[in-house]
């Protein structure tokens, strides 16, 4: 399923020119990655430019609820519902337009809906979500520059129907956590390798550099307000092999369960292999 271009496209390891991925993907991510269901997908020409499209139906995301087994997390969404918990069904769809005919440049929208996230004949039945997501796409090997640059970005904007969450703190102690339950991400990511040198060595070289937030729900268990800043050095063994040498902070604060702020570093060597 299409919802931006991140998690379709990008993220196996060895096209994600990282070895994380950015904030809002992934483990308790605000953006869908996959789901069971239909889709349809196709593209055609118009004058000079490409567009592209899909549109699906999918059992849709599971509202997490102080009844499951993370009830911290009360009103997060979950999309790794390969069984239907309930009779509704998420419909959603992207739109891409390459406006260029040497297709280096493309912009996309993507949404995704549904009106009931929550277990049937729970009192979270009829839990909406809708979700949007923006894209952007630029790749082409400049000559001035005597290599590819390449350029990625995504925003996402999550929105589900509020709802109080009773959430047992301590045995038999519970607290009315009340929010709005609105979320929202975003990336950019640049990356430049020197294609066009005369070294061999140098041109397997890619220097890659990337910037994300995530914002969540301010008043929920899982409300945290987080910026990433990473680099990194990639030598491409071959066009489906790469090492990748990263550094990774993220700063932020967190919310009902973190009380102060955090300060995450990382350094990271990761061999990656496509298949």
């Amino acid at each position: 399923m299409s919802f931006g271009t991140f998690m379709e496209r990008l993220h196996p390891s060895w096209i994600n020119r990282m070895p994380t991925k950015p904030l809002g993907f992934g483990h308790d991510g605000i953006a869908p990655g996959s789901g069971v269901g239909v889709e349809l997908r196709g593209a055609f020409r118009v004058g000079t430019s490409t567009i592209n499209y899909s549109v699906y139906n999918t059992n849709g995301p599971r509202i997490k609820t102080p009844e499951g087994v993370e009830p911290g997390e009360a009103g997060m969404l979950t999309f790794n519902n390969l069984i239907d918990n309930n009779n509704s069904r998420a419909f959603g769809g992207r739109l891409g337009i390459l406006p260029f005919v040497n297709n280096s440049t493309e912009f996309g929208v993507s949404f995704y809906s549904t009106a009931k996230a929550g277990d049937t004949d729970s009192v979270y039945e009829n839990l909406g979500a809708n979700l949007f997501a923006l894209d952007f796409s630029f790749v082409k090997q400049l000559a001035g520059l005597g290599g590819i640059v390449d350029v990625k970005s995504q925003y996402n904007k999550s929105k589900v129907d509020n709802m109080i969450y009773a959430v047992e703190e301590t045995p038999g102690d519970f607290e009315n956590l009340i929010f709005d339950n609105n979320s929202n991400s975003f990336y950019a990511q640049l990356s430049y390798r020197p294609t066009m040198s005369g070294s061999d060595f140098i041109s397997k070289l890619e220097f890659v550099t990337r910037y994300s937030t995530l914002r969540t729900p301010e008043g929920a268990g899982w409300e945290v307000n987080k910026k990433e800043y990473s680099y990194g050095l990639n030598y491409w063994i071959s066009w489906r092999s790469l090492i990748k040498l990263n550094y990774q902070s993220i700063t932020g604060e967190g919310g009902h369960d973190t009380a102060d702020n955090f300060d995450q570093k990382g350094l990271y060597l990761h061999w990656a292999i496509g298949f």
